[in-house]
């Protein structure tokens, strides 16, 4: 097929690398600085594993990158989704299927805003890989593997192509689910990071200097797994509300195999692709601070948190957890932004 992947961080790197490496795909990429990108990137994977996939084309602009691609999946971050979807659809084939790496940005409320009403749209509901860039447009890391990915597929009324090519694309399980719900309303970033960073610096202000940087994972504490579960179970009251199967949406006590605060600090501190993750931080003289304008504010407060907390309004749910953080978490925003 021919794919096109719309992002050049983290994701859009590992993404475009392995799927052009499958070798059976077409794969180019749009992205604001293809003059930085070779057209051949490596892959460097657990287990001493190394792909190296060849790009068909490095486009700046939608029209070359965009007009016969059969999937276009973005590995964007929540901020740049609306403005590619604007830039793209005057040029995308009717019948091109149109994705998110990762859905509970917003992707799907955007798409049906934005989009042609008959276009094809496809959501997943956790990222396929953990990923890191090594060297920008040449090398990255593919950190950690998903044994399975679910998949969210609206306007088609035949979905199992499409979950097939997807599924070799990734070289993954892909399962469908039942509404876009599913992919969109998620207790995996929009929820995680942002009960780690309230637990981590709520009591923080200027002056407020540490002279180290806290591991992320590594050092998750039972006050933040509890703070994480109180706000998913608001999560799930929503989720009763909603057109979703049972079950398409686990608990944090589910998806990671724990009984309570105390296991489930455990298991985020012990998942090996976690490790050496650092708290998201900034130097100044004599220490360090944190760093509000990182991604984990950017992204998982405003295009994240805030969708599960309109959602709930919408749908006359109670959120005093979640309201709380996202209060906290919006108004550091607005201080530094």
């Amino acid at each position: 097929m021919k794919v096109c992947i719309c992002g050049g961080g983290n994701l859009g790197h590992v993404v475009a690398g392995f799927v052009a490496a499958q070798g059976n795909h077409e794969v180019r990429l749009l992205t604001r600085h293809p003059e930085r990108w070779s057209q051949e990137l490596t892959i460097e994977a657990p287990e001493e594993v190394t792909y190296l996939g060849r790009l068909s084309g490095l486009f700046s602009h939608a029209k070359w990158a965009i007009s016969d691609a059969e999937v276009v999946l973005l590995c964007l971050p929540g901020y740049a989704i609306r403005d590619t979807l604007l830039q793209i659809r005057d040029y995308l084939r009717p019948d091109a299927a149109v994705g998110s790496v990762v859905s509970s940005t917003g992707f799907f409320f955007q798409a049906f805003e934005l989009l042609p009403a008959s276009q094809p749209l496809f959501g997943f509901q956790r990222v396929p890989f953990i990923s890191r860039v090594i060297e920008y447009g040449r090398r990255a890391r593919l950190m950690g593997y998903k044994s399975s990915l679910h998949v969210a597929i609206e306007h088609l009324a035949d979905p199992e192509p499409l979950r097939c090519a997807l599924e070799d694309m990734l070289r993954t399980p892909v399962l469908l689910l039942g509404s876009y719900y599913e992919v969109s309303l998620s207790n995996s970033n929009p929820l995680l990071h942002p009960s780690r960073l309230y637990s981590l610096w709520k009591d923080w202000h200027e002056g407020v200097v540490y002279d180290r940087i806290p591991l992320f994972y590594e050092e998750w504490t039972e006050e933040a797994a509890a703070l994480y579960m109180a706000m998913d179970s608001e999560l799930q009251q929503l989720i009763a509300r909603l057109p979703v199967r049972p079950g398409s949406i686990p608990t944090v006590l589910e998806y990671y195999e724990s009984t309570d605060a105390p296991s489930l600090a455990h298991k985020l501190r012990s998942i090996e692709a976690f490790k050496k993750i650092l708290s998201p931080m900034r130097q100044v003289e004599g220490g360090w601070v944190p760093d509000f304008q990182s991604r984990y504010f950017t992204e998982d407060f405003p295009y994240g948190l805030r969708i599960v907390h309109e959602q709930a309004r919408q749908h006359g749910i109670s959120t005093p957890t979640i309201d709380k953080v996202l209060a906290w978490g919006m108004q550091k925003l607005s201080e530094y932004q």
